[in-house]
């Protein structure tokens, strides 16, 4: 796959320092974190080793990464990974793709309250779901999905919003039978927005009353709980928009999805299109305007403060599993799953062990490309000769 052209990291090596020094006071640690580990990734700085080709001679070096989920040239392998993970767990049945969006004036409270917020719009999500599903009503099933975090819009400004991937049907309450949804149609949107809204707020309420939300700048006089409620109350009355997309034609287009969406970041290198005079360029689609394609040119200044608008708490977890797809009881429920579906699992022996495999032989069992092939010859295969210590200074911009 050819080298992007340009990369974050090259818009964090050239004009990362002043806007460093620019912003010393309102920049978190974890902000600071994530530029580092993007200026060092894949350089001198973090060590690595000297390939070689054991045909033609040819020499590389292949220098460590810095394994950050904000890192966009650190997401493939982990991506493949997760998604050989997933493909065990799907089911042959259809699978709806259900999207959860915030008010702008949530998103103002959520970007000084991302734990918190963020939290709670994964509780209110998963309620909302397993509610309106479980009711006679509608379903009246136990369905399982999972809920991937998104922050950004294609402008790269603060949008917080779930996507949700759910299989199309679910367990009924007595555990006999499976319950599936009508073909093409998962749940009514318009009650799903309605519950979500109030679940939301209700979570949100509880959050201020337990003193668990701060408040600054434009928002400061929000602490003060008449004011507090006064901003939520127009938020009780309008539209929260929920909407479910097309269904997946089958499992492979779900999975094809999912690997579009789980390890995103905020922006890929692929749609960086100049770096240069203090601006930078990139492709975004306008999704107001019929997807259309256009060109966006920021000050460096504002390219990088919209990028850290999008960096999760430590810790965060942003990808998260419910009902039967749930953690504790997953194994076992999507057992029951394929038995009421009436799947056969193939008969597989007793596996030995084995040793970790290296993470070239994974790469290219996971993404189908090799890291070993000589890219002079493209016959030999690149062998390690030796080891590079870790330099003691960071990379400089790449000139071109």
């Amino acid at each position: 796959m050819e080298r992007p052209k340009f990369e974050v990291a090259d818009v964090f090596r050239r004009y990362g320092s002043a806007y460093r020094q620019q912003r010393s006071g309102s920049l978190s640690r974890g902000q600071r974190r994530v530029m580092s580990a993007i200026e060092l990734c894949r350089t001198a700085a973090l060590g690595g080793h000297l390939e070689q080709c054991d045909s033609c001679g040819h020499q590389r070096p292949a220098y460590h990464s810095c394994r950050n989920r904000h890192c966009p040239k650190c997401q493939s392998l982990a991506r493949a990974q997760w998604l050989e993970d997933r493909q065990a767990e799907l089911l042959p049945t259809q699978y709806f793709h259900v999207v959860f969006t915030v008010p702008e004036e949530i998103a103002a409270l959520a970007y000084q309250n991302k734990e918190v917020v963020y939290g709670i719009l994964f509780r209110a999500v998963a309620e909302t779901l397993r509610t309106i599903a479980a009711d006679p009503k509608h379903l009246g099933a136990e369905i399982g999905f999972l809920a991937i975090l998104h922050s950004w819009g294609q402008n790269l400004l603060f949008h917080p919003h779930l996507h949700c991937v759910v299989p199309g049907g679910g367990i009924s309450a007595d555990g006999k039978r499976w319950i599936a949804c009508r073909p093409g149609f998962f749940l009514p949107v318009r009650v799903l927005s309605c519950l979500f809204r109030r679940l939301f707020l209700e979570h949100l309420q509880t959050a201020f009353d337990q003193g668990k939300l701060q408040f600054f700048s434009s928002l400061g006089r929000l602490r003060d709980r008449k004011t507090f409620l006064q901003y939520l109350a127009p938020l009780r009355q309008t539209k929260w928009v929920v909407y479910a997309k097309r269904p997946f034609g089958g499992p492979e287009q779900v999975l094809n999805y999912l690997g579009r969406y789980t390890h995103r970041v905020a922006i890929s290198n692929n749609r960086l299109l100049d770096i240069d005079h203090g601006q930078v360029s990139f492709h975004w689609k306008d999704y107001r305007h019929g997807d259309q394609q256009n060109t966006m040119t920021l000050e460096a200044d504002e390219f990088i403060r919209r990028f850290l608008l999008h960096v999760l708490p430590d810790g965060f977890q942003r990808i998260r599993h419910y009902g039967f797809l749930g953690h504790r009881y997953r194994q076992a429920k999507l057992a029951r799953c394929r038995q009421l579906l009436g799947v056969v699992l193939p008969l597989t022996g007793i596996v030995p062990p084995q040793a970790q495999p290296d993470y070239r032989d994974l790469y290219e069992k996971l993404t189908g490309r090799s890291l070993c092939d000589c890219p002079v010859c493209h016959a030999g295969h690149m062998v390690t000769i030796a080891v590079l210590p870790a330099a003691d200074r960071a990379p400089p911009f790449r000139t071109r």
